[in-house]
């Protein structure tokens, strides 16, 4: 019980302070289980080694996304991905050609694609700690904390 209320304690200081981490979903994903499902379903239009340049590419209007190109990738939210994935280009006002794949693949193995997305960028991608903003209304005091 006293671990506890120390946990209680350390999680209350933590939301007082309006600050917490979030962790990037994808760190969560199997980037091994991404690299099947990205070869079988993504490997046509973005290439074996996802650089957009694979067999359909060429016939196909817009350019597949390279992505191993760090400098852009890098700076795409998991969250956005992961919705190009599921309902594809179009949903987000991208190219209409990239398929959404909800339907075929369940969000575990779109998660397990990102992480493995994650790790052809160059440079290599670094999940960076996103701080939440303070509560807009400074909440009521807790009550003490029993050591």
């Amino acid at each position: 019980m006293r671990k506890f209320g120390k946990i209680v304690g350390f999680a209350g200081a933590v939301w007082w302070s309006g600050m917490f981490v979030v962790v990037s979903v994808a760190e969560q994903g199997d980037p091994q289980a991404g690299k099947v499902t990205y070869d079988q379903l993504c490997g046509t239009c973005h290439g074996a080694a996802g650089k957009g340049d694979g067999p359909a590419a060429a016939v196909l209007p817009t350019k597949p996304r390279n992505h191993t190109d760090g400098t852009y990738m890098n700076t795409l939210k998991d969250d956005y991905i992961f919705k190009i994935i599921k309902d594809g280009g179009a949903a987000v006002g991208k190219a209409q050609f990239m398929p959404g794949w909800g339907a075929q693949i369940k969000d575990p193995e779109i998660w397990h694609v990102i992480a493995y997305i994650r790790t052809l960028a160059v440079p290599p991608y670094q999940a960076t700690a996103q701080m939440a903003a303070p509560p807009a209304t400074t909440p009521a005091a807790p009550s003490a904390v029993k050591k």
